[in-house]
């Protein structure tokens, strides 16, 4: 592992500076500006906003900014339970991407006050008491508020946890420069590790797949962890590009890192994202069964067909093309550009994931399911189909952004940009690809 190795003296390049702070400060205002003129909008019923569509937002928001904190979480859980050294110089920027696992349980308290206020219907269906359902009725031992509260709370627990156990002891390291404390992320990372796929899986189930309660899929618990490597891996090329803008760790991050980098980004954001999607949508496909069948007609057959052959093409055709060479990968402002354009892939992907929805009276127009495809595509079902863009959308995933730039502004203040008493930190500055 390296032990006895130097380590690398901790100078103005490793250090966030003041601007940083500032920079946190006037990202979390424009965060709260963003919120409290998105809640006007849809409160006071301008621009078509409503209650409804503005909790749905909410939820869309926190979606995105928690798949890219959830990404980085398993990004730095896989580094120690493989006992990587080239990454040593690069995790630690992970880890202030991480950190914000530690307050992000703030932004679900609203969603889980509306659950527990009785008003969860204006979002996952299967809450409302009005909403009498066979199906939903058959799957209530699970499907129920109480239930569904506890596993909130023990979800959010897991993340704040784990994040605070590893972005903790290796900020610890940086003071102690003790060896030890490596030995125990990687003890206890396989725990770690287990917790979290577990806590990711029925969270996505709970938060995202039970808004249509009747479609159900055993593979989005996966497809949760693919989006948070897309989103985490564009975020983190993003990052670096300021950094080395400002001069800050030019010789701890090579193209050599930039390289590995796309190739994770390329790996498991692009590839195993969309191989995730396809496999889901062919199954379902396949089956043709009608439970399953509604969520991907309301989606590829009416008016959100657009928004889903942006996401093969935007999302996986263009990027993989984009990506498929080395160089590509070693190119610092070619691979910025792609990863600015996966976190708007990213966006779009989270929208489309929570905002459509299949409301019953729309089922009632048609006597089977190529019917319904049927009216989806001559308009019909177009006032049914989902809610309809709005600023609100733009307005929410805006500050919900500026939050998360806050938390890991405030992260990086507080503790340097490299973990420069890691004892495998050599081997990351010497770092080559075969």
């Amino acid at each position: 592992m390296g032990h006895g190795v130097r380590t690398i003296t901790l100078g103005e390049s490793h250090q966030a500076g003041y601007e940083v702070r500032r920079f946190g400060a006037l990202a979390r205002w424009i965060g709260v500006a963003c919120v409290l003129v998105a809640a006007v909008l849809s409160f006071g019923g301008f621009f078509g906003g409503s209650a409804h569509h503005f909790f749905r937002s909410w939820l869309f928001a926190f979606v995105y900014i928690m798949t890219i904190c959830m990404g980085s979480l398993f990004f730095i859980m896989i580094q120690h339970a493989t006992k990587a050294g080239w990454s040593t110089s690069i995790r630690r920027v992970a880890e202030h991407v991480a950190f914000n696992l530690q307050w992000l349980w703030i932004l679900f308290l609203p969603l889980l006050a509306l659950v527990l206020s009785g008003h969860g219907g204006l979002v996952w269906h299967w809450m409302d008491p009005a909403h009498v359902d066979p199906i939903i009725e058959g799957k209530s031992g699970y499907l129920n508020i109480p239930f569904w509260v506890f596993r909130a709370v023990v979800f959010l627990t897991a993340f704040y946890v784990a994040s605070r156990f590893f972005v903790g002891t290796s900020i610890a390291q940086d003071a102690s420069g003790d060896p030890s404390l490596t030995m125990k992320m990687q003890k206890w990372v396989p725990a770690f590790i287990a917790v979290f796929g577990l806590s990711l899986t029925f969270a996505a189930f709970d938060w995202v797949m039970s808004i249509e309660a009747h479609w159900f899929s055993t593979m989005f618990g996966v497809y949760m962890l693919a989006m948070s490597f897309c989103g985490f891996f564009s975020t983190f090329c993003v990052i670096f590009f300021i950094l080395r803008r400002q001069n800050k760790l030019l010789n701890e991050v090579t193209v050599e890192h930039w390289q590995d980098m796309g190739k994770l980004l390329f790996g498991l954001g692009i590839v195993f994202h969309a191989y995730i999607g396809f496999s889901q949508y062919m199954l379902i496909w396949y089956a043709n069964i009608p439970e399953e069948t509604t969520y991907y007609l309301a989606r590829v057959a009416g008016p959100w067909a657009p928004w889903m052959w942006f996401l093969v093409f935007g999302h996986f055709f263009i990027p993989f093309l984009l990506l498929l060479t080395k160089h590509t990968k070693r190119c610092v402002p070619v691979m910025t550009g792609i990863a600015l354009w996966m976190l708007f892939a990213h966006a779009i992907d989270a929208y489309v994931l929570v905002m459509p929805m299949v409301p019953a009276e729309a089922l009632a127009q048609a006597d089977d399911w190529k019917d319904f495809a049927a009216l989806a595509r001559s308009g019909a079902l177009n006032d049914k189909l989902g809610y309809h863009p709005q600023i609100a959308d733009v307005l929410l995933l805006i500050g919900f952004i500026g939050f998360l730039v806050s938390g890991i502004c405030h992260s990086m203040s507080r503790a340097p940009l490299v973990a420069h008493r890691d004892p495998r930190i050599s081997e990351a500055l010497v770092f080559e690809n075969m």
